[in-house]
């Protein structure tokens, strides 16, 4: 085979394995949503898919309160998937849902 030749047919076996391979690896890729949580304050999200330990810090400094019980709260909430409010405040109800 000649050089010119040589080339094209690796050029094209490369060029498909880089779109077979890359399509297939991505779409199989699953999301792992576990232990990140949004935060919202009234019908506005101020955080999404945010560790828990953040969503409790941010959520306890709104509300005034100690971050270990909003930790526990957000725990709960990643677990069981239902949305629980920490506190009410002038804007509306501050919550922690599941991401």
């Amino acid at each position: 085979m000649t050089s010119t030749l040589k080339r094209s047919a690796f050029c094209l076996v490369a060029t498909t394995a880089l779109v077979t391979g890359v399509a297939g690896t991505a779409s199989a890729q699953p999301v792992d949503q576990r232990g990140l949580v949004n935060v919202n304050v009234g019908d506005v999200t101020i955080l999404e898919d945010v560790n828990i330990g953040v969503a409790a810090q941010v959520a306890a400094q709104i509300c005034g309160l100690k971050v270990g019980p909003v930790a526990v709260l957000g725990s709960a909430v990643d677990r069981s998937g239902e949305t629980s409010t920490v506190c009410e405040s002038a804007q509306g109800p501050v919550t922690i849902e599941q991401a």
